[in-house]
């Protein structure tokens, strides 16, 4: 499962980050990012604490057959109600701003919740769009709060077993300064 070539833009292949692919990361989602209204500007840096905590449990990226970065996705393992599991966080996940609505984040997410499968993870939280992510089958469910809120951006996904119920908190490298 190293490789696929998803749809979206010819000869696009998703891997594993590989060796020294971690600035072009960081400069990939900071442009990605930039023009987004809701964005802070942190995502690059999350990435990048992540992956100094080990805690980047699946990372991937989006080449083009000209061997350009144009995508990543990260996943980092989450808690409920304070105690580690199976459940993961899916995000950030960023596209080149020419390649976006082009279906390379469609692939890089498709591909990260086939690993998380393949790792017989139970579930995947994130907080993102609704109307996207709906696609992927997240949905918001009050019985798993953010922050002890209910919040229809904050959405899950199981993959196996019972969905998770509680209070989710992502990595602390989220609420970093």
């Amino acid at each position: 499962m190293n490789t696929i070539t998803p749809p979206g833009p010819e000869g696009l292949r998703i891997e594993p980050e590989r060796p020294g692919d971690a600035r072009e990361i960081s400069h990939l989602t900071t442009t990605a990012f930039a023009p987004m209204p809701f964005s802070d500007g942190d995502e690059a840096r999350v990435i990048d604490d992540l992956r100094a905590a080990g805690a980047l449990t699946i990372s991937l990226v989006a080449i083009t057959a000209q061997g350009e970065l144009v995508g990543h996705v990260a996943f980092s393992p989450v808690r409920i109600d304070g105690q580690p599991g199976d459940w993961y966080g899916l995000g950030p996940v960023s596209v080149a701003p020419r390649l976006q609505r082009q279906g390379v984040g469609s692939a890089l997410i498709n591909n990260g919740l086939d690993r998380l499968r393949a790792l017989n993870a139970a579930g995947c939280v994130l907080t993102g769009n609704p109307d996207y992510y709906r696609r992927f089958g997240f949905f918001s469910d009050p019985a798993l709060t953010y922050q002890r809120q209910p919040n229809r951006y904050f959405q899950r996904l199981v993959l196996r077993g019972l969905p998770a119920t509680g209070d989710a908190s992502f990595h602390p490298a989220f609420d970093a300064v």
